[in-house]
């Protein structure tokens, strides 16, 4: 018995185990109840110690961010009940137990899991505990070595100091000095990750992150912080670390945030920088004659080329784009935000120093409130304002005295020549730093977009494709006009050959679009695409894609002709089965009768225009995807004479008889009947042909006569309900003296050519590559006007 116990102990762990990757997918189902019960069972197994328990606790996390409430407070209450609640003899016990807990959870996790985390502990710390004091001496404990630590569990330890500086300022502020004398000082050249997660740390204490109405909290330039900052970026620039440049990034973003006048400070950076590579050149230190060695291109003279290396010149190169960056995002978010601080304090102290008598105070009052209605209130002054804002970027930051221009030749002529530059570093940098400059004025970003796109789809690395989707997205929402002509471009991405760059174009693409910077176009077909990619990470994006923008009126259903289109087009060689993977996916969102109804005419409509066999089968397949209604079974008839004449192809029949099939399930008597007699229709015309085939009923009648079943009938068939004459495409028969004329096969009549249906977004794109030449500039072209649906029943 007990041999057994222990087998079966031994079953159900394996049960266990095996079950948890399955309850992990159910995390984010959209049913409340299934969801706070996965969250329940991660919590029971990590409490249990369940091998790869971890993995469900840390995927719950991000269900912090929530908007249904109940399943953000289980998540919160989950994370309490495991990390914040710790067990111990005495309170040094438990936030030594309450600080391991975090830090493995932190261990290589990634920027989103912390972030998320970010809330959790903010929230602790916010709470008055009493564990609160103790803890925060443990993690300075273990950041400064005091207690013997990894380097893994440091950068824990500083992370959630900044965590909880988020809800205490004064944690990381009286301690700057220990900061910079442990992570910024002699050794920092040691470990840049230390370093650039102690700048994460202290960044939590600007006002960036904690928003202040009152006067900017900024330290003065000659502080030690920036005097450490600035050395270790310095020193940095020309070695190689493969962490630098995240730590540089974080610096210069900390200089901006923190500083008074940070210009000053990046200035005489790139200045000191740029000497520094300088005189390594000069002195020849250490230079190989392999790839990691090019020619000084900014050298035009006739003197001796002179060698530089690859990887300190990207650094460079790193380190001037994000300069230019955030002196962009500092002028419009610190210096605008000043400006209007120091506006209104003028204003209010203009107002009290007048004392205006109580009528004229009256009036102030009655034509304050009537601006403030109007939406006039500080508009001219801020227009103002903003005006000054764009001409300082436009005219002043890349101007021939400024340090930034004199690196934007260098930048361009990289970018431009790969075959000359090959090292992936130096292209990486250089692409990504060409785009940064490109934020700063829309003049500097028209006279480089073609090279930026020439990179996008040429580049042989796909970091530079992935980097170059991501700068071209922050820049559709900077200079919207300018990069409108070339999103189509920016779709081709989706089809990338590597998943990385798929998978980047599409979380790039579903922002823009669901942030309705881009306008939704057919060319969302691309995104329809990736529901089939192999990929499974980038098949849950194209989903997400596609269930957020559900959510926006007849979004889906406006898209569904035009993707239907480009999806069947005969080019593009998708497979019947993919088609109809994709098709029922998209068809899940129609859930309206009305919106049914129109894309039952709206498909049999494109009958007509469809070429190919596969064409009209993808077509018949769709239909048959619909809910279809009595409504939409209405209109289905209606449109007859649209595919009656491809009823004989049997994937045209075959899914408009399973329509048929859908409709008799819980019919009425009445509107069963109408069913049997389309479904009759149907067969007849599959099995014997439009020409030869009156009626169903006709057909019964010839059989009780007992006239053969394939005799054929010299009657043209019945015309439809509502519609007149002769079926449309046959001629009426002659009236001739000529007795031979009357076994003549009728011709068909020439008629004038039915004026095509088209929609706005049918227009063919042509995604040819970007090139330099400005006649290949894509331009706005005046979309072709929709036909009116009067118009279109009309002919």
């Amino acid at each position: 018995m007990l041999v057994q116990y222990l087998k079966d102990t031994e079953t159900f762990a394996l049960q266990v185990e095996r079950a948890i990757a399955v309850i992990n997918t159910m995390l984010y189902l959209k049913t409340t109840s299934v969801v706070q019960e996965a969250v329940q069972f991660c919590v029971t197994v990590c409490e249990f110690s369940v091998a790869n328990s971890v993995s469900g606790v840390r995927k719950m996390l991000p269900l912090v961010w929530s908007t249904d409430a109940a399943i953000k407070d289980a998540v919160v209450q989950a994370y309490k009940r495991l990390y914040l609640n710790p067990q111990g003899e005495n309170i040094r016990m438990k936030a030594h137990t309450l600080v391991d807990s975090l830090s493995e959870l932190m261990v290589d996790a990634s920027l989103g899991t912390i972030q998320c985390l970010e809330e959790i502990v903010q929230e602790f710390f916010g709470s008055g505990s009493l564990l609160q004091s103790t803890v925060v001496q443990v993690l300075w404990e273990r950041f400064t070595g005091k207690r013997e630590t990894s380097g893994l569990r440091r950068r824990a330890a500083v992370l959630l100091l900044g965590m909880a500086a988020r809800a205490e300022r004064e944690v990381v502020l009286s301690n700057l000095d220990t900061l910079c004398s442990v992570a910024l000082g002699e050794k920092v050249t040691e470990d840049f990750l230390l370093a650039r997660d102690s700048v994460l740390t202290i960044s939590s204490i600007t006002d960036h992150i904690r928003q202040s109405k009152g006067a900017p909290f900024r330290l003065p330039q000659d502080h030690q912080l920036f005097t450490c900052l600035t050395q270790a970026i310095a020193e940095g620039v020309v070695m190689e670390d493969p962490h630098w440049q995240s730590f540089m990034e974080q610096a210069v973003r900390l200089l901006y945030f923190l500083a008074e006048s940070p210009d000053q400070l990046c200035s005489r950076l790139l200045q000191r920088c740029a000497r520094l590579l300088l005189d390594q050149i000069a002195e020849g230190g250490e230079l190989n004659k392999d790839a990691t060695q090019i020619q000084d291109v900014t050298q035009e003279s006739n003197e001796p080329s002179e060698q530089v290396n690859c990887v300190c010149l990207a650094q460079l190169l790193a380190l001037c784009g994000c300069v230019a960056f955030w002196q962009v995002s500092h002028l419009e978010r610190s210096v605008s935000t000043e400006l209007r601080r120091r506006r209104r304090e003028t204003e209010e102290r203009e107002e009290k120093e007048k004392g205006p008598s109580s009528k004229a105070k009256q009036q102030a009052a009655n034509d304050s409130a009537m601006e403030e209605e109007l939406g006039l209130m500080g508009a001219s002054a801020e227009d103002t304002e903003a005006e000054l804002i764009r001409k300082i970027c436009e005219t002043e930051l890349l101007a021939e005295e400024n340090l930034l221009c004199a690196f934007l030749p260098l930048l361009v002529r990289v970018c431009s020549s790969p075959g000359r530059y090959s090292h992936p570093q130096l292209t990486t940098a250089s692409c990504l730093a060409l785009s940064q400059y490109m934020m700063i004025s829309p003049s500097v970003c028209e006279d480089n977009i073609r090279l930026m796109f020439t990179v996008l789809e040429r580049s042989t690395l796909p970091v530079v494709r992935a980097n170059a989707v991501i700068a071209l997205g922050d820049l559709i929402v900077r200079f919207p006009n300018i990069l409108e002509p070339w999103t189509q471009n920016l779709y081709a991405r989706l089809s990338d050959e590597v998943p990385s760059v798929r998978q980047t174009a599409v979380t790039v693409l579903t922002q823009l679009v669901l942030k309705d910077v881009l306008k939704v176009k057919g060319q969302v077909s691309e995104v329809a695409v990736l529901l089939i990619d192999p990929e499974p990470h980038i098949t849950s994006l194209a989903l997400n894609f596609f269930n957020e923008l559900a959510s926006k009126d007849n979004a889906i259903y406006n898209l569904l002709p035009d993707i239907i289109s480009r999806l069947s087009d005969p080019e593009r060689g998708m497979s019947s089965e993919d088609f109809n993977t994709i098709m029922k996916q998209l068809f899940s969102y129609i859930t309206k009768e009305r919106q049914t109804e129109s894309l039952v005419e709206k498909m049999c409509q494109r009958f007509r225009t469809a070429k190919t066999e596969r064409q009209w089968c993808d077509l018949a397949v769709s239909l048959s995807l619909l809910s279809m209604c009595e409504r939409g079974f209405k209109r289905l008839q209606e449109c007859w004479e649209c595919y009656s004449d491809k009823l004989t192809e049997p994937g045209v029949y075959q899914p408009l008889l399973s329509i048929t099939a859908k409709l008799r399930r819980g019919a009425k008597a009445l509107f069963k009947a109408q069913v049997d007699e389309f479904e009759k229709r149907l067969t007849a015309v599959h099995t014997r042909g439009l020409e030869n085939v009156e009626s169903p009923e006709m057909d019964e009648e010839n059989q009780r006569e007992g006239g053969p079943s394939d005799k054929t009938v010299n009657r043209t068939p019945a015309a439809t309900k509502g519609r007149r004459g002769a079926k449309r495409g046959q001629a009426k028969a002659s009236v001739s003296g000529r007795a031979e004329d009357s076994f003549m096969t009728p011709q068909r009549s020439r008629r004038s050519k039915k004026p095509v249906i088209t929609f706005s977004s049918d227009e063919e794109e042509e995604d040819e590559d970007a090139v330099m030449a400005e006649s290949e500039t894509p331009k706005v072209t005046t979309p072709i006007a929709r036909t009116s649906r009067r118009a279109r029943l009309r002919n």
